[in-house]
């Protein structure tokens, strides 16, 4: 909506403008009228639209063409008045002042224009027989109105109509000659209409318009009136209404029906609320509301917002098969103006057997552009209309910023929900590879990526002690002067080489040294291609000798020659560790989620040593002697003690097990 609406009256001298001015201020017809008013301001609390409303007169007499010219540029609607009872300053509207305002505006965006016959007190006759085809003939005319400045004959209404013509303008909508609303309202209202239809059967039922109604205009409709709006439509279209309810045609047919009858504030209204603006674009502040993210902070999707993305992927999944298939895909994405997910995006997340992104990948390929990109994501939930559907402020609404990661890391604990890996290595190591297989791609299925259709990114869930997060895998390219900030930035950094290859590990280790050694980020080895025979890498020590002076986890063995899906094991390894960079985990099986890994660690951490301590301390409170170990009361300390220590083992055991 404008932030104000400025009028300019223009017209042949003595027609009456000033004294129309004068008239609605005062409410009264002056006695004295000078020959221009000065611009008066009406505050919006005193109009009907509530929007402050700025009247300029213009007067031959003390203005330069020059000046008048600036006020054209400057209107946001003109009034050109005529006298009903003088014919020469009617035949100038034509003549002058309409060509006048044509060359000094611009064609792009053209002023509405209002007909205004002032003086109708001194005529018994109408002047709409001589307007009317004026107005037909020229587009920028939005109405014409009669009124008299002496009796106070529709002052207030013209006024209304000039704000009106500004704030709901006809022109962007409807095409007089073709007597239809024009393409680009169409297709406004096409989006609105498939963003409100919830179920995506093609029709509006009882509810999805009730909730529509009550969208843009603050009130349900009554059924009886919901009633009348479809037999309105049934009387004039024949497939306007189907299994009782409104199809996409009646939808259009209702508001070029508003349009004619000169309702097109109700248009309006709904355009704007789907956040259209006057040239019926999206307006920018809807697509990109405000959303501040401090440093070293990230961005997820909240709960509202998964919950949004997962109805809006049931209402297209029209087979159920938790999938998209690349139809289903092109109608979900219908709504926008272009499509967003390319080729790449099915090497990016999970998809099935036929490449289809599965329900899982589509949750995935979000929480991916939330993370990397989130200004593109609220473009993407505008488009969707999730601040509408969902009842919420605006699109912000749906993203968590997260803490800053130096407060997790004081806290040694984690709220995050996406977590990222960056994968070092140099060329041919298998870092591809080691992505595509955490998308459960072995290499037969590698092979056939197209090198066009290959994605630096892959992203799915994974399970840290029965919580689901994301892993978030980046291959950054091996150029080991040129790495960015951008390529530093992650939880945990995964340096793969190539165990047949002996100048692979060379790259790692200076990666390492140079970027990471003195960091805080949790570093993995990962020994790729362990399929094939392990040649001795040309370096001054072993990858393992490496790891142990580095103290970091022995390299993890890894191949996606695999006749099945490849193992995840090593992909919740690394998700554990980013989760939990504090700490040091020692895991046989690098699963991190079975029992013996769980017990592994509970028996390595910090709390247990702590307890069981204290426990030493309050048994054994002094040294042990021969006489202690004849003696009844030492043996009843030693008993309680083991008690106590075998309960709160068994009692940590099952809190674990219920965590999984």
């Amino acid at each position: 909506m404008r932030k104000d609406v400025r009028i300019l009256l223009v017209g042949e001298p003595k027609v009456g403008k000033t004294s129309l001015i004068m008239s609605l201020v005062s409410e009264e017809f002056p006695d004295v009228v000078p020959y221009r008013a000065e611009e008066i301001t009406i505050p919006a609390d005193v109009t009907p639209e509530r929007v402050p409303t700025h009247i300029v007169d213009y007067s031959e007499a003390e203005q330069t063409d020059e000046q008048l010219f600036q006020e054209i540029s400057k209107a946001n609607v003109i009034c050109i008045i005529y006298s009903v009872n003088n014919k020469n300053s009617i035949e100038k509207v034509t003549s002058h002042w309409i060509p006048l305002i044509t060359e000094n505006t611009d064609k792009d965006s053209r002023v509405p224009l209002i007909l205004v016959g002032n003086k109708s007190d001194l005529v018994e006759h109408s002047s709409m027989e001589t307007i009317l085809p004026i107005m037909n003939q020229y587009s920028e005319v939005e109405t014409c109105v009669e009124c008299s400045a002496k009796n106070l004959k529709n002052i207030s209404e013209l006024f209304y109509y000039a704000q009106k013509a500004v704030l709901h303008p006809t022109g962007p909508l409807y095409c007089p000659e073709k007597k239809d609303i024009k393409s680009l309202c169409v297709k406004a209202l096409t989006r609105i209409f498939k963003v409100s239809d919830l179920d995506n059967d093609g029709i509006l039922n009882d509810n999805e318009l009730n909730f529509f109604q009550r969208t843009c205009f603050n009130t349900p409709l009554e059924p009886q009136a919901l009633e009348d709006v479809k037999n309105v439509v049934r009387k004039n279209l024949t497939d306007g209404v189907c299994d009782n309810g409104l199809t996409l045609k009646g939808f259009l047919f209702l508001h070029t029906l508003f349009i004619q009858r000169g309702r097109h504030e109700t248009t309006w209204t709904v355009l704007r609320r789907f956040g259209y603006d006057d040239d019926l674009e999206l307006n920018q502040d809807y697509l990109f509301p405000s959303l501040k993210i401090p440093p070293d902070c990230t961005t997820e999707l909240n709960h509202n917002a998964y919950l949004f993305l997962q109805s809006i992927f049931d209402k297209h999944d029209k087979d159920r098969d938790c999938a998209l298939s690349p139809e289903e895909l092109r109608d979900l994405f219908d709504v926008f103006p272009y499509m967003p997910w390319g080729p790449d995006v099915n090497n990016t997340v999970c998809t099935n057997e036929q490449g289809w992104i599965t329900y899982q990948g589509y949750l995935s390929q979000w929480t991916l552009t939330t993370y990397l990109d989130v200004q593109r994501c609220l473009e993407y939930l505008g488009y969707l209309g999730y601040s509408i559907i969902a009842e919420q402020e605006s699109h912000a609404s749906g993203i968590t910023v997260t803490r800053d990661k130096k407060i997790d890391l004081q806290k040694k604990q984690t709220q995050r929900s996406v977590f990222r890996c960056n994968v070092f290595g140099d060329i041919g190591s298998g870092k591809s590879g080691f992505l595509q297989a955490f998308l459960g791609k072995n290499l037969i299925r590698q092979k056939t990526i197209k090198e066009e259709h290959r994605s630096y990114y892959a992203i799915s869930t994974t399970y840290v002690y029965g919580q689901e997060k994301y892993l978030l895998l980046h291959e950054v390219f091996p150029d080991f002067d040129y790495l960015s900030d951008a390529d530093l930035a992650c939880d945990i950094v995964c340096l793969v080489y190539d165990v047949s290859n002996p100048y692979s590990f060379e790259y790692c280790a200076k990666v390492f040294k140079q970027y990471f050694m003195d960091s805080k980020t949790p570093c993995m080895m990962i020994a790729a291609k362990s399929d094939l025979p392990e040649i001795k890498q040309m370096y001054g020590c072993s990858p393992l000798e490496f790891c142990r002076r580095h103290k970091m986890p022995p390299p993890q063995s890894f191949t996606s020659s695999t006749a099945a899906a490849p193992s995840r094991d090593i992909y919740t390894k690394l998700a554990t560790m980013a989760m939990y960079p504090h700490a040091r985990l020692r895991c046989m099986c690098t699963c991190n989620r079975c029992t013996f890994c769980l017990c592994q660690n509970f028996l390595n951490s910090e709390l247990l040593q702590t307890v069981r301590a204290k426990l030493y301390a309050v048994v054994l409170r002094r040294h042990v002697s021969q006489a202690d170990l004849k003696s009844s009361t030492f043996w009843l300390r030693a008993s309680v003690g083991a008690t106590v220590f075998a309960v709160l083992g068994f009692a940590m055991y099952r809190v674990l097990l219920k965590t999984r």
